[in-house]
């Protein structure tokens, strides 16, 4: 039987399939998609592959192996388990829109669009790229999440900088890098010595979730902070502080908080560094970008709104009683 499309079922699957023999190679998978044109070109493109012989009967890697060969080429391990579970020895070529959003949904019943975003369309499209397929995986309505800018006035910060001391001295280091560096929780608890000059102020980060180096700024105020680090900086390849991303560092932050009366989360401190350093450090969207904590214009300029324009000062120029106008 020669290849040919299969129309979608009602309850199995909403694309069409392909199946048949050309020049004696039996070919039954799904064409990824519910369009019968596209459908079509993923036939011809099957075609061109036996002619060339890079066609694979079998239908070529499985789950498991694409994520196995993803991972050791240095990929991020994180939420793979359960996706493996899921898959397990499901053919890449049977892995299709449809197949993402229900083990998303099967995965994660309860989760936001985001962490299913982050949990499995992420990955997923991460194996798909690293195994070469030639699929674009469509993210869900809100994957982006909810935009936060909350940030803390220099009052607040400060008082809980103070709490923080009270607590364990060294959660008041962190809290300081975190606050005048625009740091990632993550990035400064990875933080070591060897990458510090308090003479030079300055730090070097290797990598950044960005999979990018940052190269730091050490403003006077931070360098005061390291200097009274109550176990020193004079112990090379050990971190700067000797936190773990655990239960007991947001049980210090939550002390910290009652204490002083300021709610705060740890990513509320990036939120403010780059808020003062908009309002009080006269960066714009571009100057923002020109410190390397964000790759996109977007991040950066959710800042804008922290600003008071030129042109909002012209309401000085209103009205008042008594006033001619």
């Amino acid at each position: 039987m020669p290849l040919r499309l299969v129309p979608p079922r009602e309850g199995k699957t909403p694309n069409y399939y392909i199946r048949g023999t050309y020049y004696g190679v039996s070919v039954d998978r799904t064409s990824g998609t519910a369009d019968r044109a596209k459908a079509r070109k993923a036939l011809e493109r099957i075609k061109a592959d036996i002619e060339r012989g890079a066609y694979t009967p079998k239908g070529g890697l499985t789950f498991a192996e694409a994520a196995l060969s993803y991972i050791r080429a240095g990929g991020e391990g994180r939420f793979m388990e359960a996706l493996s579970e899921h898959f397990g020895n499901t053919l890449l070529s049977d892995i299709d829109q449809a197949t993402i959003d229900a083990a998303a949904h099967a995965l994660y019943p309860d989760a936001s669009p985001a962490t299913r975003n982050r949990q499995a369309y992420t990955p997923l499209s991460a194996i798909l790229k690293h195994a070469k397929v030639d699929f674009a995986v469509t993210r869900p309505k809100g994957a982006q999440g909810e935009v936060r800018t909350g940030w803390l006035w220099p009052e607040e910060a400060f008082k809980l900088l103070d709490a923080a001391k009270v607590v364990d001295p060294e959660f008041r280091v962190l809290l300081a890098i975190l606050l005048y560096t625009g740091l990632r929780l993550s990035e400064a608890l990875r933080l070591k010595t060897d990458w510090l000059s308090l003479e030079e102020q300055f730090a070097f980060i290797p990598k950044t979730k960005n999979e990018d180096p940052r190269a730091l700024y050490l403003p006077a105020q931070l360098i005061v902070e390291l200097a009274n680090h109550p176990r020193g900086l004079d112990r090379p390849k050990e971190t700067v502080v000797r936190f773990r991303k655990n239960g007991y560092l947001y049980g210090m932050l939550a002390k910290a908080k009652k204490a002083s009366g300021v709610q705060a989360n740890f990513h509320m401190f990036r939120h403010t560094w780059a808020t003062w350093m908009r309002r009080y450090g006269g960066l714009d969207t571009k100057g923002l970008m020109g410190t390397g904590a964000w790759k996109d214009e977007k991040s950066a300029a959710r800042y804008q709104h922290v600003v008071v324009t030129e042109e909002m000062t012209r309401a000085e120029r209103l009205p008042i009683p008594g006033a001619k106008t």
